[in-house]
């Protein structure tokens, strides 16, 4: 990372990122409320798919809200964040079918059978390297 205490990722970057990791947080608007929920995700090319059930997550992807998904890390050194920023949808039938062939199984007992594919209009991210100058101020033994 170079001196600058942010970098701007490429969308590239942002999707190598997104397809080494698989937990995220969801955002989506439901009734006029925000909601953040976390899921574990799958990529597939430039399309993001994740499993539910009945709720409010799969109530306001048929309701075809604007949804995000946001990833980030937080290092010694170094942090970043990824988001992705859409519309999803739920896919059925054969479509969801061959989804059984990706690394999307789900964290938590219960079914999960409604597969949902998000679309990101944008996918942004950023690094920040930290300086944590409180960390210097605390007493070394």
């Amino acid at each position: 990372m170079n001196d600058t205490p942010a970098r701007t990722m490429s969308v590239q970057e942002c999707w190598q990122t997104l397809r080494e990791h698989e937990f995220g947080r969801l955002a989506y608007r439901l009734l006029g409320e925000v909601h953040i929920t976390p899921i574990n995700y799958a990529v597939d090319g430039e399309a993001l798919l994740f499993r539910t059930t009945q709720g409010n997550k799969l109530l306001s992807v048929v309701m075809h809200g604007p949804v995000a998904l946001e990833i980030d890390e937080l290092g010694a050194e170094e942090a970043w964040s990824v988001l992705a920023r859409g519309h999803a949808r739920v896919l059925e039938g054969e479509e969801a079918e061959w989804t059984d062939t990706l690394p999307l199984r789900p964290w938590v007992a219960g079914e999960k059978d409604v597969v949902v594919r998000i679309d990101p209009e944008e996918v942004t991210g950023r690094r920040f390297r930290l300086s944590k100058p409180w960390e210097h101020m605390l007493p070394h033994d």
